[in-house]
C-alpha cells in the first residue's frame, strides 16, 4: 500500500492518496507521471525483496523531458508491504471424522491443513471433494504428524481427530506448547479427556497450558455422535474462533 502522507508546494493528490500495487497490477493513483512511476518502482522492489519493513520515500516533482508533470513540489510516500493471510485450521488426523470435517472446512475462506500419517487417507479420490470450494489446501503425508505443528503459521487453529490415542497425546503436546496457537481441540469422551491430561501432565505440560485444551470438541447443543454430526458441531465451535481471528 502507497499512502500520501505529506505535501511540500502543489502536488497532484492531496495527503492521504492511496494506491495498492502487486507485482503485475496496480489500484488507485497517488497522481501519476513520474512521481507514481518513481513510487511503483520502489514498491515492487520491496515486493520482489520480500521486504516487511515499512518505507518512507520522498520524490520531488521535477519534470522530465516528456513528463507534463510540472507542479514543482515534493510528496512524501509511505510503502507498507502488507501480507494478507488467511485463517488457518490443521486438521490432524483425515478418517471419517477428519474427512466430514475437512469437507465443511473447505467451504469456507481458509488454509487448511490435513495431515496423516497415512498416505491412503490423503489421496485424491478422498480429499478430491474439499479441494472443490475456496480454501486453500495444504496436504501432509507424513510418518511424523507431531512434527507438522511446528510447521503451522502463527494463530492456526488445530483439530485433533488421528485414529490412535497414543498420537493425540503426542500432537497435543506440541500444539499445547505454542503459545502461539489458537483454538486446540481434540475428539474423545470426558473418559479419555481424563486420560489425556493426565498423560500431558506426565510429560511435563502446565496446568494453564491444559486450560487451552477443548476436549471433547464440537459445540454440546448440537446432537448427534456420527461423524458428520461431530464435524457440524465442531466447525461451528470453530467458527467463533476464525470470525475473530479474521484479516
Amino acid at each position: 500500500m502507497v499512502t500520501v502522507v505529506a505535501v511540500r508546494g502543489h502536488a497532484p493528490r492531496e495527503v492521504g492518496s492511496k494506491m495498492i500495487l502487486t507485482a503485475h497490477e496496480m489500484w488507485g493513483s497517488i497522481g501519476g507521471g513520474s512521481l507514481e512511476k518513481t513510487a511503483v518502482e520502489r514498491g515492487r522492489a520491496m515486493l520482489e525483496g520480500r521486504t516487511q519493513t515499512p518505507e518512507l520515500l520522498t520524490i520531488p516533482l521535477v519534470p522530465g523531458p516528456s513528463d507534463a508533470q510540472v507542479c514543482g513540489g515534493e510528496v512524501t510516500v509511505f510503502l507498507e508491504p502488507l501480507r494478507a493471510r488467511r485463517p488457518c485450521v490443521g486438521v490432524f488426523g483425515v478418517g471419517h471424522v477428519g474427512l466430514a470435517l475437512a469437507r465443511i472446512l473447505g467451504m469456507l475462506p481458509i488454509e487448511l491443513w490435513l495431515v496423516d500419517a497415512r498416505p491412503e487417507m490423503l489421496s485424491e479420490e478422498r480429499i478430491g471433494p474439499t479441494s472443490g470450494g475456496p480454501a486453500r489446501l495444504v496436504v501432509r503425508a507424513v510418518a511424523d504428524p507431531a512434527g507438522v505443528v511446528d510447521e503451522l503459521p502463527v494463530g492456526a487453529h488445530v483439530v485433533v481427530v488421528t485414529h490412535d490415542q497414543e498420537l493425540d497425546v503426542v500432537i497435543l503436546r506440541r500444539a499445547l506448547r505454542r503459545e502461539d496457537l489458537g483454538f486446540v481441540g481434540c475428539i474423545g469422551s470426558p473418559v479419555k479427556r481424563v486420560h489425556v491430561r493426565s498423560r500431558l501432565l506426565q510429560a511435563g505440560l502446565t496446568d494453564s497450558q491444559l486450560d487451552r485444551l477443548v476436549m471433547p470438541i464440537g459445540l454440546p447443543e448440537v446432537p448427534g455422535k456420527s461423524p458428520a454430526a461431530i464435524a457440524i458441531a465442531t466447525a461451528a465451535q470453530l467458527l467463533r474462533y476464525l470470525e475473530a481471528a479474521e484479516p
